[in-house]
């Protein structure tokens, strides 16, 4: 398992937040996925790390981008 979290700029309301959480589950091995609106905070966990241009390319189809370069991935013992 790992996780991955960055920052989302864009999202104004709780529509945002599940159209953003929505795409991003919708990535072969995503396990679950936390947006917080007011920080625009993402974590993701995935069964293995999941490349970040993924990440970005999804966020920006649904309508948002991610902050800078600040992707971080945590991997965990399963």
């Amino acid at each position: 398992m790992s996780t991955t979290t960055f920052t989302v700029v864009g999202m104004s309301c709780g529509g945002c937040v599940r159209k953003v959480t929505g795409e991003l589950s919708g990535i072969d091995g995503v396990r679950d996925v936390s947006v917080d609106l007011a920080s625009g905070h993402v974590a993701v966990t995935s069964d293995a790390p999941v490349d970040q241009s993924v990440f970005r390319a999804v966020v920006e189809s649904a309508g948002y981008t991610v902050a800078g370069s600040d992707i971080a991935t945590k991997e965990k013992a399963s």
